[in-house]
Order: structure tokens, then C-alpha cells, then sequence
């Protein structure tokens, strides 16, 4: 996926567990560990908010965009498949 989620980059600067955030924020554990992996298909707002509160930070600090393939990021061109 090219967008990466670097949360836990977020919680060691900030040293906070996965258990504290999540009840901090206000989600599971489990939910929160979804998006930290990478495995969610969405996050709301008000969730993103929320963890921006908690952790100090700005969206771009939790979330990325990466290109899916280098040869595209290098030359702009887009491949049709």
C-alpha cells in the first residue's frame, strides 16, 4: 500500500505502549494495532485527531505516502497494468 503509518516511530519518540495510547485515544488495542501494521483500510478523522492529540504530532508525522513502484516515483511515468 503506498500509503505507511509510522505510529510506532510516534510512541517510542514518546515513550508510550500501544496499551496507553490506545486507551488514551480512546480505541482497542487490537484496532490500534490494525493501523499501526498498516492493515487498515481507513482511519476517521476524528480518530486521527485524536491520535495527533495524544502523541503531540501533526497527521504527516503518523502517515506517508510511498510510491508503489520506484521507476514510477523516478520518472513521474505511470505504467499501464
Amino acid at each position: 500500500m503506498p500509503i505507511a503509518v509510522d505510529i510506532d516511530v510516534m510512541l517510542a519518540r514518546r515513550k508510550m505502549s500501544v496499551g496507553e495510547l490506545a486507551d488514551r485515544v480512546g480505541i482497542t488495542p487490537a484496532n490500534l494495532a490494525v493501523l499501526k501494521n498498516g492493515r487498515a483500510k481507513a482511519v476517521r478523522f476524528t480518530t486521527l485527531a485524536a491520535l495527533c492529540e495524544v502523541l503531540e504530532c501533526q497527521p504527516g508525522d503518523l502517515l506517508r505516502w510511498e510510491a508503489e513502484d520506484a521507476e514510477e516515483a523516478r520518472t513521474g511515468e505511470v505504467s499501464r497494468r
